[in-house]
């Protein structure tokens, strides 16, 4: 790579847009194909070897796309949630697991992490799920669920109609984000003449700012086409108390549910055969925290289509390590002690920004992330831009 030259391949608006299309409709086909195989191939190894072509192939399609923003959140939704669902979809879990589930529901859910409420209060919990609630903040994927919610993993029947409305957040408050976002890449021009450390701060808002937009964007759309609801993507992560706190319950919730079902609570199974239920959770987590590392490597490779440094892996490695520490901890003290909020809070943050900026923020910034989306602002713009003047034109022309 020479000066600023773009290191992937050169796009046009038009030509991205038809792969875009092309992917997404190669998904929905296979998709469908999972919805009617799952109804005939018995759950186990015979419907996972049906489906490991499936999932191959959902790995190859994000290759196809070279955009910032389109391969990003395709590889999310396809290579990441709709492989896990669909690895639990093998085994008769997971929340395509239900029978009951219409065609443009199975695709739906597969794609997006959507919750939905059960047709019935759950039972009352016996012993030994009460046990297991209580290892429910032991994970890299803890939050608590919402109430009458789901929990992933579990097969029962689902309710079609969306949930929690009371935590929809306005469109006013993704207005002001967008601005903000908006605000930040003007700031990046002049990053030469800004501090690092306030580079850093930037980096970390700034990421903040576009998951929460982009989610929020899908979770708007799938609540309007079929009337679904998506999982809470954030829960004010600059509230965090501890790494556990934050990662477990405010950060990115969508990937740790997923993670949840597919790694932690297998871990969890595995390992209180081997070691006692009390410290089962440590090898779970810090094995949950492997996986989130790999998939984000996966995800980094889709955007920038160059060589693994590892360097994210060395920064969920870290992360999972402080967090089986934390967890050791609470369990030798009974979680009878704790720092006030007052320095834990700015300490969690203090952490995750500094050991972001020192590990995983190198590798957006070779994927030179800021420019690409510059770039892609500018191509959207442009195109717009066309399309408005076309209506002009067209609006003259018959009047």
């Amino acid at each position: 790579m020479e000066g600023d030259q773009m290191y992937y391949p050169s796009y046009t608006l038009e030509r991205e847009m038809s792969n875009f299309i092309k992917v997404w409709t190669s998904v929905v086909v296979c998709l469908c194909y999972c919805y009617f195989s799952a109804k005939f191939v018995p759950k186990g190894m015979p419907r996972l070897f049906s489906i490991v072509p499936i999932v191959s192939l959902f790995f190859a399609l994000p290759l196809k796309l070279h955009s910032l923003h389109l391969g990003g959140t395709t590889a999310f939704a396809i290579a990441w949630l709709s492989n896990f669902k669909l690895l639990l979809l093998a085994f008769g879990k997971g929340p395509l697991s239900d029978p009951s589930l219409s065609l443009p529901h199975f695709i739906a859910i597969a794609c997006f992490p959507i919750i939905r409420i059960q047709q019935q209060d759950p039972p009352p919990k016996s012993p030994s799920n009460q046990e297991k609630s209580l290892d429910q903040d032991d994970g890299h994927n803890s939050q608590t669920p919402p109430p009458n919610g789901h929990n992933i993993g579990e097969n029962r029947p689902y309710n079609p109609r969306i949930t929690q409305k009371a935590g929809h957040t306005s469109v006013w408050n993704y207005a002001v984000n967008g601005v903000l976002v908006a605000l930040f890449l003007c700031v990046y021009e002049y990053s030469d003449r800004i501090h690092p450390k306030g580079m850093l701060v930037i980096y970390c808002i700034q990421i903040y700012l576009t998951l929460k937009i982009i989610l929020g964007t899908a979770a708007a759309v799938a609540r309007a086409v079929l009337g679904l609801e998506l999982e809470p993507q954030f829960d004010k992560p600059y509230l965090s108390t501890s790494p556990q706190n934050f990662w477990g319950r405010r950060w990115n919730l969508v990937a740790s549910r997923s993670l949840r079902s597919t790694v932690y609570e297998p871990a969890l199974c595995i390992s209180a055969r081997v070691i006692r239920r009390k410290w089962a959770s440590l090898p779970a987590v810090m094995c949950t925290f492997v996986v989130s590392a790999l998939m984000h490597e996966i995800v980094f490779y889709y955007l920038g289509r160059s060589q693994p440094t590892w360097e994210i892996t060395w920064f969920f490695i870290l992360h999972g390590a402080c967090v089986v520490v934390e967890i050791w901890i609470k369990k030798l003290v009974m979680d009878r002690w704790g720092l006030p909020r007052l320095i834990s809070t700015p300490m969690t943050l203090g952490f995750v920004m500094v050991t972001g900026y020192w590990l995983f923020f190198p590798q957006l910034l070779r994927c030179k992330a800021d420019a690409r989306a510059f770039e892609e602002y500018a191509l959207l713009g442009g195109f717009v831009k066309d399309v408005v003047g076309g209506v002009e034109k067209l609006f003259l022309f018959t009047a």
